[in-house]
Order: structure tokens, then sequence, then C-alpha cells
């Protein structure tokens, strides 16, 4: 069986463009194109599609208003296709809070190399969006603040958050579990460094978007950054994210180095970085994301003695990048992603010789 995907942009160029890259894929089918939500509405209807890609900006109906109905009435794949602007940045964000799966930036139709490049792209977003496990949600106000958040408990040893640091991977599906693990996290929690597979450009969005709504300082990192307790580090979409150690400290570093896994930010990296300058020291979580990109790097951090958490199948939006750590013995717990910050905190607080409550 053929992915039926469903095409929504209000670019007739985009529409075409899209069509033929969908079309020359042999698992896929693209059973309908609409130039606005209403359109797009009725064809839903009658197509019954897989997977939807859908514009961020259309006239008469926003595409955030479309996609919020459409994710309280008729849960679907979305793809969102966004414009690599500030603007267009922070709307993806919001629309990924919304439950679309994923998204794309707009092609450069120019460049004939970069079209094969945006072709493999979408294919692949697509295919991934038509396994994901989609669910009604109910998605943060559009004004929610640091206020709106649910932290556990503060730590009862300082000294335990200082000197340990939790390294988080993700890919599809993993701005939300970001947001939602680092929600929980008290404000003297470790340091905390993050690979989130996004390009460039919409990383700084990203965390300024998690910096509004967490109790933590969060921030894309720089490259040179002293890691704090109550700070957490993003990787920016252009650069790979280490962990180094600067005399007694540890430090960000950035690296522009060949994509690992086909990624770069790449979680693999981060995690083996980890693995080398913190060891023991380190808590290594893996979320939700397509492929094994991470696997590896947390075995490594496992073998040096770094204490693993893995997002369980049910609360995943894609089970791969979880299942893969899983499958060679990376990881030392395996939970939902409701209660792993507490599983975490709960870990530091025994290192600590001190129980949590949670």
């Amino acid at each position: 069986m053929k992915i039926k995907v469903l095409i929504v942009d209000d670019s007739a160029l985009i529409r075409s463009v899209m069509t033929e890259i969908i079309s020359s894929q042999p698992d896929m089918e693209v059973v309908g194109v609409a130039p606005d939500p209403l359109v797009a509405r009725e064809l839903i209807k009658q197509t019954n599609p897989d997977v939807l890609t859908l514009d961020v900006e259309m006239p008469k109906m926003d595409g955030l208003d479309f996609l919020e109905k459409l994710m309280r009435l008729r849960p679907m794949p979305v793809v969102m296709i966004s414009s690599l602007t500030e603007r267009g940045s922070e709307i993806t964000m919001r629309a990924l809070e919304l439950g679309a799966v994923d998204f794309v930036t707009k092609p450069k139709l120019s460049i004939q190399s970069g079209m094969r490049e945006y072709s493999e792209l979408i294919a692949d977003k697509i295919r991934t969006a038509s396994k994901a496990r989609i669910r009604p949600r109910v998605a943060l106000p559009a004004g929610a603040s640091k206020e709106g958040g649910t932290p556990l408990p503060s730590l009862r040893n300082p000294l335990t958050s200082s000197e340990k640091l939790i390294i988080i991977g993700a890919s599809t599906g993993g701005t939300e579990a970001i947001r939602e693990f680092l929600m929980q996290m008290p404000s003297d929690c470790p340091g905390i460094l993050i690979t989130q597979h996004m390009p460039e450009g919409f990383t700084r969005s990203f965390a300024k978007r998690l910096d509004g709504l967490c109790k933590i300082s969060v921030n894309e990192a720089a490259g040179g950054e002293r890691v704090l307790p109550g700070h957490a580090y993003i990787a920016p979409g252009h650069s790979h994210l280490l962990l180094a150690r600067s005399g007694a400290n540890y430090v960000t570093q950035l690296e522009q180095s060949a994509p690992v896994n086909r990624h770069r930010p790449s979680v693999d990296v981060l995690f083996r970085s980890a693995a080398n300058a913190a060891g023991k020291n380190a808590i290594g979580v893996i979320l939700t994301g397509m492929g094994k990109d991470g696997a590896a790097g947390m075995l490594e951090m496992r073998n040096a003695g770094a204490y693993n958490f893995a997002q369980d199948e049910a609360t995943c939006i894609v089970f791969g990048m979880p299942r893969e750590a899983i499958a060679v013995g990376a990881t030392h717990e395996v939970g939902p992603l409701p209660s792993l910050p507490g599983m975490v905190l709960n870990h530091l607080a025994a290192q600590g010789g001190r129980a949590l409550r949670v």
C-alpha cells in the first residue's frame, strides 16, 4: 500500500514541486492538492490521506488555526512546510506544540542540487510521519509562561547537581518531548546538554521558547560556555554539540565537521563526548526519534560508567532511536515520558544518598 499524501499550500509552484517529489517516490502517491484549508477539509473527507503536508501561512484560514482544529477533530500525521525566517521558525514551533509531527523548510527552487537534497528530505519526513503515533493533544496556550510549569521538588544535595550532567538526544517528536522533560526540571538541576535534529535558524527559536516556559535557563549553545546547574544548552542547527573539560569545569564545544548518521548536529557525537569528558558523572536520556542516531554513543556512555534512560514506546511519536539504544544494551531504565524527569532526579538523589519525593 502506498502512502497517501494530501498537499495543502497556497503557492501553485510549491504544490507543483511537492507533487513532483512525492509522485516520484515508489511508495507514495498524491491523492489531492488544496490551495487553502477550506478545500483541504473537503479533500480529507474524500481521500482519507495518511499524511498531510501543510503550509504554515495561508489565506482564508491560518495554517495554525486549521492545524489546531484538525488535531482536535481528526488527528493525523502532519508535516509542516515552513519558511526560513524568524517568524516562520516561531510559527513552526507553535505548530509542533499543536501536534504536527515534523516540518521542512521551503526548497531553494533555483538550485538543482538543492532540489535533489530537498526531495530526499521531504520523502524521509513523509515516511516517518506515516508511521508516527498520533494522539489528540492539549497544546500550551500561545501566552504560556514559566508559571505554567509543574517542576518537581528541588534536589536536596546541591553537590549532586553540580557534579552531574544530563545529556539528552531526540529527533522526530522531540521538540515536545524535550519541552515536557525540561518543564519538570527544578532550578537546581544539573547542567543539561541537548541535541535535537533541527535545521539552522530553528534551534534559536526553540531555545527561546523553552526559556520562556521552564524554571531553568535554556539557550542555544554558542560554544565555550561553562556548563552550569540550572541551565540547558541546545545544539545549534549548524553544528555538532560536544561536552569538553576545561580544568575543573565542563564547557560546551561546537564543531562543523561532517554529518554523522546523516545528521549535524548528531546525538552520537554529543553522547560520545559525554562518555569521554564526564564518564560516570553523565546521565543519558534518549527520547522519541526516527533512526539509530544516539544508540552507539549511548552505549559508549554506559561503558564509561554513565547511567542511561530511554523513553518508552507507548509515549514516543516514533520509537526508532530509543528502540535502537535499548537493543544494543545502552540503557538502564525505560519509562513513559511524563515519568522520566522524576526517574532521573530520583537517580540523582539516590547518588547523593537522599530520597527525593516525587
